[in-house]
């Protein structure tokens, strides 16, 4: 059956996350819902990268099987049907064994604050009002690639199998009245950005050293890295595939 991929583009403020969940708002759960009003049967996708309650997405990935040409106004239709805050992007066909999830080869995320109130960006970044001294928190963002184990930076009770992702970017931006951290690897743990970025914001207000940023990664214990970063200041910029 011809399978194709759904690439999508969400504000996750009023969502409990990427994947379908029971008696809960959910994107996949919204996508799914438009799809069966539509074509009036049940559609099944499979999610690319999940994403937590409140993060958004760029870009983002659906894949599914359908055996029956689309109408040629399908994505005007369905963005007709979704809410306002989730709109497909594009609708391509692909092989049939391809996969969203296990053939994606890359992922990217940005994590943006401002420091000055702002009324246009307090639902897509951290207000931190706070004195960073932002060539630590750079140096930070380089040592990060220098390792590869990132359990200290895994929420608990996370079933993974490995810990270890291959990260080929790691950096700090200045842009306009915002400061960004932008991460691309091939794979994330739970947590791990938004965790990433908290225990850097902690180097750049002078709490922690570069060496105690060391230490937590090499002491593989979650306890002793931040998770306090909001989950709305975190967004899905990109997902890379090898086709």
């Amino acid at each position: 059956m011809p399978r194709y991929f759904l690439e999508v583009s969400y504000k996750g403020t009023r969502y409990s996350g990427f994947q379908v969940q029971q008696n809960a708002q959910t994107i996949q759960g919204e996508i799914e819902k438009a799809l069966q009003t539509y074509f009036r049967q049940t559609v099944e996708l499979t999610g690319s990268s999940r994403t937590d309650a409140g993060v958004h997405a760029l870009q983002n990935f659906f894949h599914f099987d359908w055996n029956t040409p689309f109408p040629n106004k399908i994505i005007y239709n369905l963005n007709a049907i979704l809410p306002d805050d989730i709109v497909i992007k594009s609708l391509k066909s692909v092989k049939p064994n391809a996969h969203c999830r296990f053939d994606a080869v890359s992922r990217t995320y940005h994590y943006t604050i401002y420091q000055s109130k702002n009324p246009f960006l307090f639902e897509t970044a951290y207000f931190f009002p706070y004195t960073l001294d932002f060539e630590k928190m750079q140096q930070a963002a380089s040592i990060i690639m220098g390792y590869t184990d990132f359990t200290s930076f895994c929420k608990r009770n996370s079933q993974v199998k490995t810990h270890n992702c291959s990260i080929s970017q790691s950096e700090w931006i200045k842009m306009d009245d915002r400061l960004i951290y932008k991460v691309t690897a091939n794979r994330f743990l739970r947590g791990m950005v938004r965790a990433l970025t908290a225990t850097m914001l902690k180097v750049g207000r002078e709490k922690i050293s570069l060496e105690d940023f060391i230490n937590i990664i090499e002491t593989k214990d979650c306890t002793k890295a931040f998770f306090d970063t909001p989950a709305h200041g975190l967004m899905l910029k990109e997902v890379g595939f090898h086709y």
